[in-house]
């Protein structure tokens, strides 16, 4: 593994909180370099990234995409050339130890992305909201019926090849980019798969899932997304 260059992306919207945590379980010896892409933050969150060791980049428009692709920008000018970009989120909901299976199938050759899937791990009582998982199960149903692939969960945290997530040229600013990035995965016929992953109670208030407005448009995001490529 050692071989292997892997950045971590994490985009950070208000997340002083958590993101401390998230980066003191990040798996050290596994990984090349860690960027936190500090998304209009107006707490701490950019001093805490920093004192935890990890790059901090400023993206001073807010939106989830928009954050992901500031860090992207970034690794792609990085040394050395990344093999494995993995995207993780800053609340603390993941278990950012179980890195090591979302990357273990890219470096074995057997994929060129990895999902976590919470579907298929276990999760607290209420780390998902009804309208998250609602939402999951129609977007993999709608992925399957016309794209013909087999995803249980639009799980943030993953593990793309590089090469990969070039040839994606990943577009969405905002709540649509998960979702972008399996439909393309799909019409591009990439290996993908799933790894269980565990999933927890976040840290702090959910921007997205904890407003019925943020719901609403994270809902119309994803669907929209979807059919836009077909």
């Amino acid at each position: 593994m050692g071989n292997s260059s892997i950045y971590v992306i994490i985009p950070a919207f208000n997340e002083e909180n958590g993101v401390g945590q998230v980066l003191s379980e990040i798996p050290k010896e596994l990984i090349t370099e860690v960027i936190v892409v500090n998304n209009a933050s107006t707490d701490g969150t950019e001093q805490v990234a920093k004192e935890g060791g990890a790059t901090v980049l400023r993206e001073s428009i807010s939106g989830y995409g928009r954050a992901c692709l500031k860090g992207l920008a970034y690794v792609k000018e990085a040394n050395p050339i990344p093999d494995i970009v993995v995207f993780l989120d800053a609340d603390h909901s993941d278990y950012p130890e179980e890195m090591k299976k979302l990357v273990a199938p890219i470096l074995q050759d057997k994929a060129d992305m990895v999902i976590g899937s919470r579907a298929l791990g276990q999760k607290e009582a209420g780390a998902m909201t009804p309208q998250q998982i609602f939402g999951n199960w129609l977007a993999t149903r709608l992925l399957k019926l016309f794209y013909g692939v087999k995803f249980t969960d639009l799980g943030p945290f993953r593990a793309v090849r590089f090469s990969s997530l070039l040839k994606m040229d990943m577009q969405d600013k905002t709540y649509g980019w998960t979702v972008e990035m399996q439909v393309k995965a799909a019409k591009m016929k990439m290996r993908c798969c799933e790894v269980p992953v565990r999933y927890r109670r976040r840290i702090g208030f959910s921007k997205i899932s904890g407003t019925l407005k943020g719901t609403v448009l994270a809902g119309y995001k994803i669907l929209y997304t979807i059919f836009k490529y077909l």
